[in-house]
């Protein structure tokens, strides 16, 4: 037998190299596809989880997640990169509006927020999704970090409607407006305060255009 020559050992090392190739490739696609589904469902229920603190789940029946509108920058909302907005609907009617937005003022920086409003105009809740506000100080803004457990300072904004309490009048007391405030940590308060006012009076301003389906004029 004939001893293999550089040719056909180069050719040989390359069809392994080429199977082995396709073979991993192979390999990873099908990890890929059957995980990928998996991590959907897994941020989807984490997501829904969050909504579920501002907007009860028997409130609606549609795909909220599906059901979502993407926003370019909306300076009203506080999103310099832009955000989601999901539209709760129950058989086909209007629910409510759960809307991403920011309080860029805070203490330590941007506070990010999830707004829960309903089509009537009234709130549904409003929760702090992440922070650097000063712990013991200005972190009340977030239920969990809240001493008071029973009633934590930012459940104050639930059922709030602007056709009862003015939105001028949606300011921390120090501001002259009717929202409770620990004294000494304003600032916080005040921020997320008004980014809930202004986020309040855009959905009052563009709802027919938030509910709008898909493909329908956009704010």
């Amino acid at each position: 037998m004939s001893e293999p020559t550089a040719l056909g050992l180069s050719a040989r090392t390359g069809a392994i190299m080429v199977g082995f190739s396709v073979v991993f490739t192979a390999v990873m696609a099908f990890t890929h596809d059957a995980t990928e589904a998996t991590i959907e469902a897994s941020a989807k229920a984490e997501k829904l989880k969050l909504v579920s603190e501002v907007l009860p789940p028997d409130s609606y029946n549609n795909d909220l997640i599906a059901d979502r509108l993407s926003l370019g920058p909306t300076p009203a909302l506080g999103l310099e990169e832009g955000g989601q907005v999901y539209r709760a609907r129950k058989n086909g009617q209007d629910v409510a509006l759960v809307l991403e937005a920011a309080a860029p003022d805070g203490y330590s920086g941007r506070i990010d927020l999830i707004i829960a409003l309903h089509a009537d105009g009234s709130l549904g809740g409003v929760r702090a999704v992440a922070h650097r506000e000063t712990p013991g100080l200005g972190d009340y803004i977030d239920p969990r970090k809240d001493k008071d457990k029973q009633h934590p300072w930012i459940t104050q904004f639930t059922h709030l409607n602007p056709s009862q309490l003015p939105l001028e009048q949606w300011k921390v007391r120090k501001d002259g407006g009717q929202i409770a405030y620990h004294t000494g940590a304003t600032i916080s308060a005040r921020a997320v305060t008004n980014a809930v006012a202004r986020a309040t009076a855009y959905a009052q301003e563009h709802q027919a255009e938030l509910f709008a389906p898909r493909g329908d004029a956009r704010p």
